[in-house]
């Protein structure tokens, strides 16, 4: 089975289309197969070329980029998607994750960063960009109508605040260094927690959590 990690690029800019395939040419692991100049080509793009993953830009003619996503998913089509944006405000970032996005990349990220949200997604993790965590944890920890069915499930299986800020960071790609030194914790406090949390969601790794916080809408 191949390893290659097939990409489609939706953009209606080309010079960012252009850049991210040169960014990515030099990654043995990354093939870029199919690019689309808007929304409703976006869909026609991945129809054709089944990519396993797709980035594409939030905003776009013919079809925001998350229309595209909310089409792709009524249609029970699991491409992995990463939505690429220049704006880091609470209403695209939740729009996306509502809509079925599992990854929000700045178009400011380094090199680094990019390849790791990339990575990350295509391996079945979550990923948000830069201060996106923050957002996310925000949504977890305070309370709306929005999010009742999230706080009626972290109640049932006696979920505490921190562990709701774990997971959301663990679903953005950090790992317990980084957790700890997002939490002011230390490295351990973080480990204990990330096992409590896994335990009561009963789940044994990364993958099976991020599966569990989608099939309850943990992070919508």
């Amino acid at each position: 089975m191949s390893n290659i990690i097939r990409v489609v690029l939706a953009d209606d800019h080309v010079f960012v289309r252009d850049g991210i395939k040169s960014l990515l040419e030099n990654e043995a692991n990354i093939e870029v197969v199919g690019e689309a100049i808007d929304g409703a080509d976006a869909l026609e793009v991945v129809a054709a070329s089944k990519p396993d993953l797709l980035i594409v830009d939030i905003r776009m003619p013919n079809l925001t980029g998350i229309e595209v996503v909310e089409k792709l998913r009524s249609e029970n089509n699991n491409v992995k998607i990463i939505m690429l944006s220049m704006h880091e405000s609470e209403e695209y970032v939740l729009k996306s994750i509502k809509a079925g996005a599992d990854g929000y990349l700045l178009k400011g990220s380094s090199k680094e960063e990019f390849l790791k949200a990339l990575h990350t997604v295509a391996a079945g993790g979550k990923y948000f960009s830069g201060d996106i965590s923050s957002i996310l944890i925000s949504q977890l920890t305070h309370s709306s109508t929005s999010l009742e069915p999230k706080q009626s499930l972290a109640d049932e299986m006696m979920i505490t605040k921190r562990e709701k800020e774990i997971l959301t960071l663990l679903l953005s790609g950090k790992g317990n260094k980084e957790i700890a030194e997002a939490l002011d914790i230390s490295k351990r406090t973080a480990e204990v927690h990330r096992f409590n949390l896994m335990k009561k969601l009963k789940v044994k790794n990364l993958m099976e959590l991020s599966n569990k916080a989608t099939e309850y809408s943990l992070l919508q």
